[in-house]
């Protein structure tokens, strides 16, 4: 398929990839076989390691590798005891992207731009947008209200622009939040940006480990189907509405607490991570994100009750993050199909805009 150039943006260069075309790095959603399959159809796919103990990290890396030699990236948590050694097990394994979910520290972006990785924080806010572009980092993700899982209240439409506008010609900006198809790609760039981030598209393909029965629940989500909840872990976050999603809201979270403990115990488990870490970690949050302090307990709800719902299949006591963006989808293509289909459509549209 011959790609209209306008395709060929700055981010492709930067990080060498066909198409200007992100995997989002979803935790317990995006790992290797993802990955792979993104990278090997043209995108940039990101590995969740946020809910990834150091050894599981080493052995998605080495599995990524088996699959493709091309460009991926990783997704990382900013605070985490032992994020030095997984900035130099990246480099190890030919890593070219970090992400981060919430905006790292200028020490950290400092340290892996000089490991020669590229940094690109996850931004809801033009002030955001403006405090890490200060720091130098390569490229953002702005992501638009329309997003799942946290998510900020302003619409993509709005976002992308002010964005694109605070952090100049710096620094490449990928919008997200609402994108499936290669129109949104086209409005993208109109936008002034440098290419779409997509989650939700990718959960519901092929090659997401998603259970098929917990899919098939997306796939019959309306477009009217999801909710911004705070009462999942104390942050605005958008879900498919389920009973358990309204049993929450209707609760107080003095009532959710004693859940929000146990399940940051069981996060601690499973990461390995120490009891100070996490207690940094949810120093850095309240301070970062101007929450309090039963907002921060109440995170702890969050990497549990989606680990539920998306590796267990038991969406009667897990959540299921999403964007608003679900309502559209009725189908599981192949990464490839997906892929290819946004391309072809977004060439199609700027040929005939070209007249």
């Amino acid at each position: 398929m011959t790609t209209h150039p306008a395709l060929n943006t700055r981010f492709c260069k930067m990080v060498g990839v066909e198409y200007p075309i992100v995997q989002t790095g979803m935790g317990w959603v995006a790992g290797p076989r993802l990955v792979s399959a993104t990278a090997e159809a043209g995108g940039l796919g990101i590995l969740a390691s946020a809910t990834m103990t150091f050894d599981e990290l080493v052995e998605a890396l080495d599995e990524v590798r088996r699959r493709t030699d091309r460009p991926f990236g990783v997704n990382l948590r900013t605070d985490v005891a032992d994020v030095a050694d997984r900035i130099a097990l990246m480099i190890d394994r030919g890593v070219k992207v970090a992400s981060f979910a919430q905006a790292p520290n200028a020490e950290l972006v400092r340290r892996c731009q000089e490991a020669g990785l590229v940094v690109m924080p996850t931004v809801g806010a033009r002030r955001h947008a403006e405090k890490v572009a200060g720091w130098g980092v390569d490229a953002v993700i702005a992501q638009g209200g329309e997003g799942g899982g946290h998510t900020g209240s302003v619409p993509t439409s709005l976002l992308t622009p002010s964005v694109v506008d605070a952090v100049g010609q710096n620094v490449a900006v990928i919008a997200a939040g609402g994108f499936f198809d290669g129109r949104g790609l086209v409005a993208a760039l109109a936008y002034g940006a440098d290419g779409i981030a997509m989650g939700t598209r990718f959960l519901l393909t092929q090659e997401s480990r998603v259970p098929e029965a917990v899919k098939e629940i997306y796939l019959a989500t309306p477009v009217t189907g999801t909710v911004v909840s705070t009462a999942v872990d104390g942050a605005p976050q958008r879900v498919v509405r389920t009973d358990l999603v309204d049993q929450l809201e209707k609760g107080s979270w003095l009532r959710n607490v004693p859940r929000a403990l146990l399940n940051a115990h069981r996060f601690r488990q499973e990461t390995n991570s120490t009891l100070p870490a996490l207690l940094k970690e949810g120093v850095a949050m309240k301070e970062g994100n101007e929450l309090s302090w039963p907002q921060v307990i109440m995170a702890a709800n969050a990497p549990m009750m989606t680990k539920a719902a998306l590796v267990d299949g038991r969406t009667d006591v897990g959540v299921l993050p999403t964007g608003q963006v679900v309502g559209t989808i009725d189908e599981l293509p192949t990464v490839a199909e997906l892929v290819q289909r946004v391309v072809g459509e977004a060439t199609e549209v700027l040929n005939r805009l070209q007249g």
